[in-house]
């Protein structure tokens, strides 16, 4: 996918794709309600896995939609605002996980093995931190447009559904921090333990975010200027993917609290936006739960995790498939010889 992060504004392009956004196929979820009713079993009695099935349709616009081919898809990037103590493990775990990916020693490897999903990871200039958001805004405006356009051409490759993770030491400060500035309240209501830090780091990372959005303030009324200020790299690019998935008509699963940092940009510029998202899971990092209710989202998975790697989104792959398995391959009334109800 083609886009121009060089227009007249660094952010031109974006704000045109989401105006000219693809909406949901009603006539294909017409098709898979109508199946759904022949199928040996009551009205509804599979819960949200007909939910699952419908939203396929709806958003691949094909009344027998697929799961053939999910993929997850990894960003990493580092944060100068480990710089402050947030983090109880340095910037360099970034790029050890990652070649822990590409050994296929990290958990998400194991899952994505079990749910038959592909896995692909993509490093963005760990060398090169952005800026300590306590400081300076972390990325100039050109850059941030440049990764999220990288962002929506690294999705490419014929997935049917998409599934987001990212690793970055530091990147649940990010996230607090962006959710703070669009959701307001206190520092504190947003900051989570992330990989562990003590009590100590919690009141570090808090008062690196207050800090945050207290010195850039006046510029965060824009949902792009807010990410170029205080985002990372990965969650730039993560919008990117988000935003491309929607035009190219690819559902997505989000993963937890730092992955949807990226859908809640894009939810601020439109909620409709991110109608073609579901909630892989509910992380037990920090105020996920709460994220997950300003989006509008309801969680496939409640199993207290706070990974990332993607590794809830990896997990819901298998409900998908296990919900497209029962719309597909189960018996009609008539094909079964069983009587409907009267």
């Amino acid at each position: 996918m083609q886009t121009n992060a060089s227009a007249e504004h660094p952010f031109d392009a974006f704000r045109a794709l989401l105006a000219q956004m693809p909406v949901a196929s009603a006539e294909a979820v017409a098709a898979v309600r109508a199946r759904d009713a022949q199928l040996t079993k009551p009205p509804g009695a599979l819960g949200r896995l007909e939910e699952i099935v419908e939203w396929l349709a709806a958003w691949q616009d094909r009344a027998k939609p697929t799961a053939e081919r999910p993929t997850v898809v990894v960003f990493a990037a580092n944060h100068g605002v480990v710089a402050q103590g947030v983090s109880p493990y340095p910037a360099s775990v970034t790029a050890q996980m990652l070649k822990n990916f590409s050994a296929g020693g990290a958990a998400v490897n194991q899952i994505c093995a079990v749910n038959g999903a592909g896995l692909k990871v993509f490093e963005l200039a760990l060398n090169l931190p952005t800026k300590d958001i306590t400081e300076a805004p972390a990325m100039e405006a050109r850059e941030c447009a440049a990764t999220i356009a990288y962002g929506m051409e690294a999705i490419a490759g014929g997935a049917d559904v998409l599934a987001l993770g990212e690793m970055g030491i530091g990147n649940t400060t990010i996230a607090a921090a962006i959710y703070y500035a669009l959701y307001g309240g206190e520092a504190e209501d947003w900051v989570g333990r992330g990989t562990g830090v003590n009590d100590e780091g919690l009141a570090r990372k808090a008062n690196a975010v207050r800090r945050a959005v207290a010195l850039h303030r006046d510029h965060l009324d824009d949902p792009f200027e807010l990410l170029r200020r205080l985002g990372g790299r990965e969650v730039a690019a993560m919008a990117g993917a988000i935003l491309a998935a929607r035009m190219e008509r690819t559902p997505v699963l989000l993963d937890g609290y730092v992955v949807c940092a990226a859908a809640a940009v894009l939810h601020a510029l439109d909620p409709a936006s991110i109608d073609h998202c579901l909630a892989g899971h509910v992380s037990a990092e920090g105020a996920h739960a709460e994220v997950l209710k300003r989006l509008g989202k309801k969680p496939l998975l409640d199993l207290g995790m706070r990974l990332g790697e993607g590794s809830g989104a990896a997990l819901a792959i298998g409900l998908v498939k296990a919900a497209l398995a029962c719309h597909q391959d189960m018996a009609t009334f008539s094909s079964a010889g069983v009587d409907n109800k009267a």
